[in-house]
């Protein structure tokens, strides 16, 4: 049986004088205080006009109890808003009272959807993302133990990437550091705090992860190799700053032309 909200009391019991609730989705009003039923049909006149309502409703609800994607969310959400609608096309005390099983089953089905989105990310170690959507759910299920998890998680692939994370973050400080020494004149004295700092913040931001450090990665990846051709020019061989740098930059991307037009040439 679909997991259901009955509507609150609205008559007395007739044996014992008992609250009675109105269970509109089985079809059956029932004592609160001796648990005997009636047809809900018999004390509500023109029960049936709400059948189409009730029927959508417990479709919903259906597809809420089974659903394991957040399509089949999506669905159960979408019949509890069209039944919703066709409660406000009557506007009395029942049409309210379905009314608000009708919305209390959207917040549910937006719930589970939430989750079963986080349980994904989780399921494809997007443990970030799976923080980012169950922490909207907190004591939901087992959402706090699968936080609990990806932190865990997360914290290894940091420790992970510490080597990774040191080495990229030397890469555009280097760059920063020359252009002050050669082309500003500037101390070497001066030079290596800058260097120093520039390269523990790059570090820290790295070590956190995310889009910005994506993108450090990214600029230190392509800047690498032009970097390192320009050290050994400038520095090992003592070829000036300006034609190293002119080298530096124009021998990977010739490089990769020449690769491109082989490849193309042997297809």
């Amino acid at each position: 049986m679909p997991d259901t909200t009955v509507a609150p009391t609205s008559l007395r019991c007739k044996v014992c004088g008992g609250d009675i609730v109105n269970d509109y989705l089985a079809g059956v009003c029932v004592c609160a205080n001796c648990g005997n039923k009636w047809s809900i049909a018999d004390l509500i006149p023109d029960y049936s006009k709400y059948s189409r309502i009730i029927s959508g409703i417990n479709k919903a609800s259906e597809t809420l109890s089974a659903a394991t994607t957040v399509a089949a969310t999506n669905e159960a959400k979408l019949l509890y808003k069209t039944a919703s609608s066709e409660c406000g096309k009557i506007g009395d005390a029942v049409s309210a009272d379905l009314l608000k099983l009708c919305n209390e089953g959207q917040a549910k089905a937006a719930d589970l959807g939430t989750y079963i989105r986080g349980k994904d990310y989780f399921n494809k170690a997007s443990y970030d993302s799976c923080v980012r959507e169950l922490s909207k759910l907190p004591g939901y299920k087992d959402s706090d133990e699968l936080i609990r998890q990806c932190k865990l998680k997360i914290e290894e692939e940091r420790r992970r990437q510490i080597p990774w994370a040191v080495v990229f973050s030397l890469i555009l400080p280097a760059i920063l550091a020359i252009f002050l020494k050669e082309k500003a004149g500037m101390p070497i004295g001066a030079v290596i705090p800058i260097f120093l700092v520039c390269s523990a913040g790059l570090g820290y931001v790295l070590y956190r992860g995310g889009i910005p450090s994506i993108i450090i990665k990214i600029i230190s990846f392509l800047c690498a190799t032009p970097l390192i051709i320009f050290m050994v020019l400038a520095y090992v061989f003592h070829v000036g700053v300006v034609p190293s740098a002119i080298i530096a930059i124009a021998l990977p991307v010739v490089s990769f032309v020449l690769f491109a037009m082989l490849t193309e040439k042997n297809n």
